[in-house]
Formats: structure tokens, C-alpha cells, sequence
């Protein structure tokens, strides 16, 4: 699976931005894909997840605590693609975010990096105080 991250870019405190990942190959092997940032200086944290069940009808998703509220994360079955529509954004928000995608059991398991196959290249979100 191959997975291309794509939408960051610099915005002012309280905009928005809307990111995607489009994922191709074996795109079957999948049943969740997240989002997850990393800082200047700081280690890699987990954003947000989507998990599909019964063919895709039932989806499943989960956000950290510092995004709830303000993200927004969907697929796209049709087109295989991730979003995270991010509103009010922050400056601690600054980051690359990278997306992942994998074969995972449980919901529990989202939050979880080790849990994914595979991985994005990463887009720079830049927001300004």
C-alpha cells in the first residue's frame, strides 16, 4: 500500500485546512487509517483514526483530546482517500502530519503507531499566531 499525504500549508490561528491521503495498491489488505503528527523537538503523537467494518458501511473513529472538537476525519471509499478537515486551528498544531494505514483488530488499537503497515511521506502544517 502507498500512501500520499497532501493539503498542509501555513495558515493564521482560527483558520482551516483540509488534508488527504490518497492510498493505492493493495488497498484491500486495510480496514483503518490515521493520522498522526509530529513537532519540532517533540516525538510523534497520534491525531485521529478511522476504522471500517462490513465493507466499509460501518465506520469507526477516534481523536486525541487536543483535536476533538475541531477535527474532522472521513474516507472517501470510492476514492480510497482519507481526510482531516482541521478548523480552528492552533499554533501547537504546527507539525508534519503523516498518514497510516493497516490491518487493525480493535478500535482500542487506533491510537496505537506500532498498529499500522504503512506509511505517508508527511505535510507541513504551519499555523501562525
Amino acid at each position: 500500500v502507498q500512501l500520499q499525504a497532501s493539503g498542509g500549508g501555513l495558515v493564521r490561528t482560527g483558520g482551516s485546512l483540509r488534508l488527504s491521503c490518497a492510498a493505492s495498491g493493495r488497498t484491500f489488505s486495510s480496514n483503518a487509517m490515521g493520522w498522526f503528527r509530529q513537532a519540532p523537538g517533540k516525538a510523534r503523537e497520534f491525531v485521529a483514526a478511522i476504522r471500517w467494518s462490513g465493507g466499509s458501511t460501518r465506520k469507526s473513529a477516534v481523536y486525541a483530546d487536543s483535536v476533538n472538537g475541531r477535527f474532522t476525519i472521513s474516507r472517501d471509499d470510492a476514492k480510497d482517500t482519507m481526510y482531516l478537515q482541521m478548523n480552528s486551528l492552533k499554533p501547537e498544531d504546527t507539525a508534519v502530519y503523516y498518514c497510516a494505514a493497516g490491518a487493525i483488530s480493535s478500535i482500542v488499537r487506533l491510537p496505537t503507531q506500532a498498529a499500522y503497515d504503512y506509511w505517508g511521506q508527511g505535510t507541513l502544517v504551519t499555523v501562525s499566531s
